[in-house]
């Protein structure tokens, strides 16, 4: 995960295992090989994961015989991926400032990253620097305005929602990927979206933490969080949680 304010961020102490726990729900391999294969890179070429995290994509793109580099701005998530993948190349640096020579690789990646961003535009301005003419750019990402939850209370839902998409840099910005991959002079452009639906008891971290997240905020009350958890945690002992996440996914290529 990538945050441009972001040299100096302050990780969740359980953020890697989220991120740990995102890999592993239904569907998450299928979208990680849909994103490398709009990259278009393949062996003996070369790509930047941005945003890498503990290191799977990376891996993964080794892997298919991509030399591929992955970057975070935490030394944290660095030391994590490098244990995990000893012979995979990962480099602390953020999205603004990619320590790449000009026009060195053929594929820019990032997954999760631009609705952390404070300025997507900067960072699509780095990546047109690193990519070489007509390399590959894939953006992977939730709208966090656009998650769909079936509760008794619809308005306290849409106001936990939108309270928790406000504690991001950018909560929108997969809807605005191909109009700022447009403005960032990218061409042959496509947008694709892959909907995950979940209705067990995997998700109750993360619908926790949407809660939890809007309390912080002060848009909900302890009580109405508490009552809102509860809720949701009853549906899925009674197997009748849902939960609609659209992950929106953008390419492009570098003009020639």
């Amino acid at each position: 995960m990538t945050k441009e304010t972001e040299q100096t961020r302050q990780l969740p102490g359980d953020l890697i295992t989220l991120l740990d726990a995102a890999e592993r729900l239904p569907g998450a391999d299928e979208l990680r090989a849909r994103s490398y294969d709009l990259l278009g890179v393949g062996p003996g070429m070369s790509a930047v994961d941005v945003g890498c995290g503990p290191g799977r994509a990376v891996a993964e793109l080794t892997e298919r015989g991509v030399k591929a580099v992955g970057v975070d701005p935490s030394e944290r998530m660095i030391s994590v991926a490098r244990g995990r993948w000893p012979e995979a190349d990962f480099r602390i640096a953020g999205a603004y400032e990619l320590a790449l020579a000009d026009s060195s690789v053929d594929g820019y990646r990032a997954d999760k990253v631009f609705h952390e961003l404070a300025e997507p535009e900067r960072a699509l301005t780095e990546a047109r620097r690193v990519l070489r003419p007509g390399g590959r750019i894939t953006l992977l990402g939730q709208d966090w305005d656009t998650i769909v939850i079936d509760s008794d209370d619809p308005a306290l839902t849409r106001s936990i929602v939108h309270a928790r998409a406000d504690l991001t840099a950018g909560p929108r910005a997969a809807r605005q990927y191909r109009n700022l991959l447009l403005d960032a002079g990218f061409d042959d452009m496509t947008v694709e979206v892959h909907t995950g639906v979940f209705t067990g008891p995997a998700m109750l971290p993360l619908l926790a933490g949407l809660a939890e997240g809007a309390r912080s905020t002060g848009a909900i009350t302890n009580e109405q969080s508490d009552s809102w958890i509860a809720e949701q945690r009853v549906r899925a002992e009674a197997d009748r949680l849902f939960l609609a996440l659209p992950m929106f996914m953008a390419a492009a290529t570098a003009p020639r």
